[in-house]
């Protein structure tokens, strides 16, 4: 695992940890788009949100109290969208479990459109279903 960036936050010197508590932290880099996004991750290596403990869950949600109040004080969005993804279909990409916690702008060219917006989308009906 020492290539995951969530088991070693230093592999990537844009990303930076902002908020932590005992079992796990908030990250964050510089985002283009989705301006003061970021992850909620376990500081123990766990391939998906189903395979953390109890107490890690409890952790996290904790630090998602406080990473809200982070964001809300620093970038005052209207909204959020927090979710995880999990396996490749499912969209993760980095194989360490990952809240992400997006905040929201009424002025976005997408305000409104929430995480399931896009999977709702005609194009995305599988084929082998009536």
């Amino acid at each position: 695992m020492k290539e995951c960036p969530f088991c070693f936050p230093e592999i990537d010197q844009e990303q930076k940890i902002v908020l932590t508590n005992e079992h796990c932290m908030f990250l964050q880099k510089p985002q283009q788009v989705l301006i003061g996004s970021g992850v909620i991750v376990p500081r123990k290596h766990r391939e998906t949100v189903f395979d953390l403990t109890p107490e890690e869950w409890n952790s996290i949600y904790d630090l998602l109290i406080e990473v809200k109040e982070y964001l809300d004080k620093k970038y005052n969005p209207q909204g959020y969208n927090v979710g995880w993804n999990v396996g490749r279909v499912g969209g993760q990409e980095i194989f360490h479990a990952h809240l992400h916690v997006i905040p929201r702008y009424e002025d976005e060219p997408l305000a409104g459109k929430g995480i399931r917006f896009w999977l709702k989308q005609p194009e995305n009906k599988r084929n082998n279903i009536d």
